[in-house]
């Protein structure tokens, strides 16, 4: 049996007794998107397809440094940090070919537990969906830079005079891609083994940067993956010395590193949704709605898309980064780029997302927003053609130019909590007010070259 065969905690039992395993790994997602998980024994792993298991729920309650959360309700040291229950997801087995004929699999939250965890968040945002006779897909495409360094040298270095992989700006170079074909090919190959396939790996502009767009599938299997390949293409790196970074930006000098979203919905009976034959641009009145409701709601949910201090960063003028709640037809200086693809293709680029997200909550507010829009039926401004950048646009367009002020719109969203539940914006949106505090308390070289001698 192969990992992808696997549907069911029968089929799960068998792939682990077929393959001698003493033990299983299990992972689950964070709020930040890090996979958070251990080895169990079989035994315990097959009890706990059936009844589930305990996992504490601290995972919940703290930041990507560990550090737990002051403000927030759900968990903390007024509760003792308990486990929180876990139900194991036989369909989501993987290989893990770089540990010999380990597999994994994912978990999610149940119980209260279940109300602000961003796997069962997504999953409600697909539920509404399918209320609606619809169903979505959903791919990421990701930006990272590697570097010629480990996790000791960086910080050895303290993050500054890193060494690039490749050095120069050099987009979709054949001649890279040739020199470390060693490295694309192990990419290209663990991708496929893992069920998070490749369709499209290039260089992008920049030293030592590569974009891989993943293939389209249903969106939480495609947020699975999503999530899955950042966290993958970090052992891959480190195993053979290398480093990437997912961050939004990483250096000042450089262009961000974008986590762009494709999108699109079908009917019940498969067909497109998106697609009119005899609308401008083939957009069907759905579409235009679903893109409506994004654009309208972009600004208020910002924070569960761009969720971290660094991802403000990114979103600056001339910089291939969006910076205002915009639409336009190819137009990759929009926000939301509709991508006319006919009755199979027709599909919305969700352009604001940056490489850290977390793919379950970023891939719920793209589908999410856009539903809402085709319930409210929310008409979008005009197509902007050109750069979008040289257009002025209406309060209402503007987004949050930092995580504070993005987490302060979401936290009184009244379409967040109608779409995510008011447990999980109000858990979120405070963790997101606490990852700001955590940068106010640091002092950056910005501040010491600025400051130290001269004022």
């Amino acid at each position: 049996m192969q990992p992808h065969e696997v549907r069911s905690a029968a089929q799960a039992r068998a792939i682990v007794e077929e393959r001698g395993l003493t033990h299983v790994k299990i992972g689950v997602f964070d709020n930040d998107g890090i996979l958070r998980g251990k080895f169990v024994d079989r035994a315990k792993f097959f009890a706990a397809l059936d009844k589930g298991l305990g996992f504490c729920d601290v995972v919940l309650g703290w930041d990507s440094n560990d550090q737990q959360y002051d403000n927030v309700s759900f968990t903390g040291w007024h509760t003792a940090f308990p486990d929180a229950p876990v139900r194991l997801l036989p369909e989501t087995c993987r290989a893990l070919p770089l540990e010999g004929n380990m597999l994994l699999f994912l978990g999610e939250f149940a119980g209260k537990a279940e109300e602000v965890c961003p796997r069962a968040t997504l999953r409600r945002v697909l539920q509404r969906a399918a209320a609606l006779g619809f169903a979505a897909s959903a791919a990421a495409e990701y930006e990272f830079f590697v570097f010629s360094e480990t996790p000791a040298s960086v910080r050895e270095k303290h993050y500054r005079n890193l060494t690039n992989l490749t050095p120069g700006y050099f987009g979709y170079s054949v001649l890279r891609s040739g020199v470390h074909a060693e490295l694309y090919q192990a990419l290209l190959q663990l991708a496929e083994d893992m069920r998070m396939p490749i369709e499209g790996l290039h260089t992008e502009t920049g030293p030592g940067v590569m974009e891989a767009a993943l293939h389209y599938c249903e969106a939480l299997e495609a947020a699975d993956r999503a999530a899955l390949f950042k966290t993958f293409v970090k052992v891959l790196a480190q195993r053979r010395g290398l480093m990437a970074t997912f961050m939004a930006k990483w250096s000042q000098q450089l262009p961000g590193q974008s986590g762009h979203l494709h999108v699109s919905v079908t009917r019940k009976d498969g067909s497109s949704l998106f697609h009119d034959e005899s609308q401008p641009h083939g957009m069907s009145q759905e579409m235009r709605w679903f893109v409506g409701g994004q654009q309208a709601l972009m600004p208020e949910l910002l924070a569960m898309v761009a969720s971290t201090v660094n991802s403000y960063s990114r979103l600056v003028p001339g910089y291939w980064a969006p910076t205002s709640a915009t639409w336009g037809v190819e137009n990759r200086t929009c926000a939301l780029r509709v991508i006319p693809g006919g009755a199979k293709a027709q599909r919305v680029e969700y352009r604001i997302a940056a490489a850290d997200i977390n793919p379950y909550l970023a891939i719920a507010v793209a589908i999410g927003s856009g539903l809402w829009g085709i319930e409210q039926r929310i008409e979008p401004d005009e197509p902007i053609t050109g750069n979008a950048y040289d257009r002025k646009l209406p309060a209402k367009r503007q987004l949050p130019r930092t995580l504070s002020e993005a987490a302060e719109r979401l936290a009184h969203s009244k379409a967040a909590h109608e779409l995510f539940g008011k447990p999980f914006v109000e858990h979120f949106a405070a963790s997101r007010e606490w990852e700001e505090r955590e940068f106010r308390r640091a002092v950056t070289d910005w501040e010491l070259a600025r400051y130290f001698e001269i004022i």
